[in-house]
C-alpha cells in the first residue's frame, strides 16, 4: 500500500505480507463458494494499482462478502470467479460487464436516481417521463419497506406489485417510441425481465444497496492510501477487506479472528474459517 512512512515502509509491507498470507486460506474458502450462491450483490469502484488503472469488486452473499483487485471492470472478473455457467442471479446496475450472465436484476435505486436526473434536466418530454415514472418507483420502495419490515406478506406484495409493474412497464414503452427518450428507455424495454427479476424470485431484493454498503469502507481506503503499490498489496487489501465485511456481517469481531487466524498461521495450525456452520 502507498505510505506516508518510508523508514518504516519495509517493516510495514513485511507484516501486510504475513498477514495477507495468514488469511488466504480463509479468503480461498470463500472464492470457492462463490460459484455456489443463489444469489450475488455485484460492484465495482475504481482504484489504482502502481500506475495502473485498478478496480476493487465486492461480491455479497448471504453469510459472507468477498473482494477482489484487479486490474479489469471487464467480464472477464466475475466469469473467473463464477465460471461460465453460473446459474444464480447477479443484482447489479446496468453496465455492459454483467450482461455476460443470463439472470439479473438491475437496481432500482439506480433507477430511482436516473429518473429524478430526467425531472431535473432540461427536457420537457423527459421531465414529464421522469415525473411519471418515479410515481409508481415511490410506490414500490413503500411497498418492499413493509415487505421487510414483515407487515405485508411476500404474496400480497407481488399483487399489489402487479399494476405498478403494468405501468412502469407502459411507461417505458411510451418512453422507447418516443425520440427524445428512446436511448434509455430501450434497454430497460428490450431487457425488461431484468427489472422484475425480485418479483419471480424470492429472496432476490429491488436494490443492489447490499453491494454498494460494503463499498463503503473500500472507497474511504481508496481516498486515503490512493490505492497499492503492487500486486502483493492488492492482495492483502482484497484479502482484509473480505475478512472485515465477512465478520461484519456475521457479527464476529474482527480483531479476535484475526489474532486467531495469524497465531494458527504462525504455529502451523488449521486456521479459522470465515463460513458459517450449515
Amino acid at each position: 500500500m502507498i505510505l506516508n512512512q518510508p523508514a518504516s515502509s519495509g517493516w510495514l509491507v513485511l507484516l501486510q505480507n504475513r498477514a495477507a498470507a495468514a488469511v488466504a486460506p480463509a479468503y480461498h474458502e470463500l472464492a470457492e463458494q462463490l460459484a455456489d450462491q443463489p444469489v450475488l450483490h455485484i460492484d465495482e469502484s475504481p482504484t489504482k494499482e502502481g500506475l495502473a488503472k485498478a478496480w476493487v469488486w465486492t461480491f455479497v452473499a448471504t453469510t459472507f462478502t468477498f473482494f477482489t483487485c484487479c486490474t479489469s471492470r471487464a467480464a472477464d472478473v466475475p466469469k473467473e470467479l463464477l465460471g461460465e455457467d453460473f446459474d444464480g442471479i447477479i443484482n447489479c446496475d446496468r453496465a455492459r460487464m454483467y450482461w455476460a450472465f443470463d439472470r439479473l436484476q438491475w437496481c432500482w435505486a439506480h433507477l430511482k436516481r436516473d429518473f429524478q436526473a430526467w425531472i431535473d434536466g432540461p427536457c420537457p418530454t423527459a421531465k414529464r417521463l421522469g415525473h411519471d415514472l418515479m410515481k409508481p418507483t415511490n410506490e414500490l420502495f413503500a411497498l418492499w419497506k413493509k415487505v421487510r419490515d414483515g407487515t405485508i406478506s411476500r404474496r400480497r406484495f407481488c399483487r399489489q406489485m402487479q399494476p405498478i409493474r403494468q405501468r412502469v412497464d407502459s411507461l417505458l414503452l411510451r418512453g422507447y417510441y418516443n425520440a427524445l427518450t428512446h436511448n434509455f428507455c430501450k434497454e430497460l424495454v428490450e431487457h425488461g425481465e431484468h427489472l422484475w427479476t425480485f418479483l419471480d424470485v424470492e429472496g432476490v431484493e429491488p436494490t443492489n444497496n447490499a453491494a454498494e454498503q460494503a463499498l463503503r469502507h473500500a472507497v474511504i481506503w481508496r481516498k486515503l492510501s490512493f490505492g497499492t503499490q503492487s500486486a502483493s498489496g492488492s492482495r492483502f487489501v482484497e484479502r482484509l477487506l473480505t475478512v472485515i465485511e465477512t465478520c461484519r456481517r456475521q457479527g464476529r469481531n474482527v480483531f479476535s479472528w484475526l489474532v486467531a487466524t495469524i497465531q494458527a498461521h504462525h504455529n502451523r495450525q488449521p486456521i479459522p474459517s470465515l463460513l458459517l456452520p450449515a
